[in-house]
């Protein structure tokens, strides 16, 4: 693989019916480094999630070019990892069967599954509640068995669609924590969509801020802190106030002017 991990330029996504044709993004250019934590931020509506179905390789550009590692995307990928923001388990299946699931339908080897399943199950500490069945698991926890499932084939890019959306607070919160540890030992390209501007900036290296519709990129916010981060001290430096300063700012500046 070689090139940038997500590549998007100069992209259009129209959407056409009987009655009207909506433009959802317009003029689109970004590009994202293989191992970044990238965030997309910006009022609803404006085709955040469009980005991610378009480097997925589910939804088409209607004009401009889309690449994963250089390769032009021209229909569904294989190889990426989706998390949704309801983690759409399986109710009769327990957690690991949840997990194993992308194995099955990707006719990946038993032993190997197997064995990736048990290693992330650790990673993100589900130890205990693998026989547990999605009724029987907390929101956060339900979440989890999703990220497992969507890292089992080991992707190269991880695309996040405000997976933590429907968690309280403090949930939400500590799966940010989770998130980040997991992110920094994978190694794997993550792109999030979010309307939380806190949880952008305390997660990437980059945020990605999107105009009201149509969407286009209104400037991009880079992270200026320590990789290492812990929540509470990280959301007390100086550099998160700013981060999340400029983001707020800007993003009400570019609503006001529409």
């Amino acid at each position: 693989m070689a090139g940038y991990a997500v590549e998007i330029d100069d992209v259009t996504v129209r959407f056409r019916s009987k009655k009207r044709d909506v433009t959802a993004l317009t003029d689109v250019t970004m590009r994202v480094e293989p191992g970044e934590f990238v965030s997309i931020v910006g009022p609803s509506g404006c085709g955040k999630s469009t980005l991610l179905k378009l480097s997925s390789g589910l939804l088409p550009a209607s004009t401009g070019d889309v690449r994963l590692f250089g390769e032009p995307v021209n229909g569904p990928r294989k190889d990426i990892g989706y998390v949704f923001q309801k983690a759409a388990l399986l109710e009769w299946r327990s957690a690991r069967k949840n997990i194993l699931l992308q194995a099955e339908m990707r006719k990946m080897p038993a032993k190997e599954a197997a064995a990736r399943a048990d290693e992330l199950i650790e990673m993100t500490g589900l130890s205990g509640f693998e026989d547990a069945l999605p009724h029987e698991l907390s929101g956060g926890m339900q979440q989890r068995v999703a990220l497992c499932r969507a890292l089992l084939h080991r992707p190269p890019v991880l695309l996040m669609d405000e997976p933590f959306g429907a968690l309280d607070a403090l949930t939400r919160e500590q799966m940010n924590v989770e998130l980040r540890r997991i992110w920094q030992e994978t190694g794997t390209t993550v792109l999030l969509v979010t309307h939380s501007i806190a949880e952008a900036v305390y997660l990437s290296d980059q945020v990605v801020m999107i105009s009201a519709r149509p969407g286009t990129v209104a400037g991009v916010v880079d992270v200026n802190l320590p990789v290492e981060r812990d929540y509470g001290p990280t959301m007390a430096e100086p550099e998160f106030a700013k981060a999340t300063r400029h983001i707020r700012d800007h993003l009400g500046a570019a609503a006001a002017a529409e």
